[in-house]
């Protein structure tokens, strides 16, 4: 299994953090290319799944639409962004997500 350490890029984990907690995200985990030999750091982009405290979302409107893209300012590469993942892709997050945040 893949670590932070291990990452193609070197990430900002403080404002990783700052952001999850800002938006009430109780855990973000990378899965995908990222994880894989097959990342390509010019055309690749980074496949997160975020994970929210109950209620986080209630009064989030569409100001959701730009989460996604903080999140690409942060990590520096296009971010995308999965909130509910569709069956077909629940085995694959069970099989091999990388958490960057865990809300302690």
């Amino acid at each position: 299994m893949t670590t932070a350490r291990e990452l193609p890029i070197r990430l900002d984990m403080a404002a990783i953090a700052a952001f999850c907690r800002a938006r009430g995200i109780s855990r973000l985990s990378l899965f995908g290319s990222v994880l894989r030999s097959d990342f390509d750091p010019i055309s690749s982009d980074f496949d997160v799944l975020a994970e929210f405290r109950p209620g986080a979302l209630d009064q989030v409107g569409w100001e959701f639409e730009l989460y996604g893209h903080a999140l690409s300012e942060i990590i520096g590469h296009r971010v995308d962004l999965v909130t509910n993942p569709r069956p077909w892709l629940r085995e694959t997050l069970n099989k091999e997500p990388l958490p960057i945040y865990v809300e302690t």
